[in-house]
């Protein structure tokens, strides 16, 4: 990531962008990409009785067709953390429903057509435990009480503000837990709040707008 240059914002791929103090460059804040995966296979081994490894390998395919040009070249390398809450409940003796709702963290790229990455194994592990810690700090200092009825139900919970999704003025992106459960991540946009793991609408508003009670008090 690009923390230094003077360039001026631009909207290309490779163009340099500015977001909250810092330059980047590749997708722009804001846009977001639709994947469909193909078959693939879910590994899971339990090594305590509260972890488990996982290993899962599948080719994934966009939605729709990128324009010409646009993004990464072919042969580009990410390495990604992911920080995410999966949801299950078992239907029957061979099937679950299971949702996956969380972040991820670019810990590192590598170019098309270069043998090493842009940072690393060092920097890679110093960037993850910064982003860690700043995580638990999130955490541990700024969780948002939520209370309200909807539909003849109380429900009581928190909302945590991720503290990457501040835009200057509001945080935009906030994990939600109502009556014990984990609700999934709530998200300000221009046609109003979106929660990808709810589809219930008038839950979303009621969530929204107790948040807003929140932000004027």
């Amino acid at each position: 990531m690009k923390t230094t240059s003077k360039k001026k914002p631009a909207g290309k791929f490779d163009d340099y962008k500015y977001h909250n103090g810092k330059f980047y460059t590749g997708m722009k804040v804001g846009r977001t990409h639709t994947w469909n995966y193909d078959k693939g296979r879910w590994q899971e081994t339990k090594i305590s009785p509260e972890v488990w490894r996982i290993f899962y390998s599948v080719k994934k395919r966009r939605v729709g067709k990128a324009p010409a040009g646009s993004g990464a070249k072919v042969g580009t390398g990410y390495h990604w953390f992911i920080l995410a809450h999966q949801n299950v409940q078992k239907l029957n003796a061979d099937d679950y429903s299971t949702i996956l709702s969380g972040i991820k963290l670019k810990i590192a790229h590598k170019t098309a057509g270069k043998k090493s990455w842009s940072a690393g194994a060092s920097q890679q592990r110093k960037g993850l435990i910064s982003f860690l810690k700043d995580f638990i700090r999130q955490l541990q200092k700024q969780v948002i009480s939520l209370s309200f009825e909807h539909e003849d139900k109380a429900y009581h919970g928190e909302a945590i503000p991720i503290e990457e999704s501040f835009d200057g003025e509001n945080y935009t992106h906030f994990y939600i837990t109502l009556n014990g459960d984990y609700t999934g991540i709530i998200r300000a946009l221009k046609s109003g709040w979106k929660m990808d793991s709810n589809t219930n609408p008038s839950l979303v508003k009621a969530i929204a707008e107790n948040l807003k009670e929140h932000e004027q008090s």
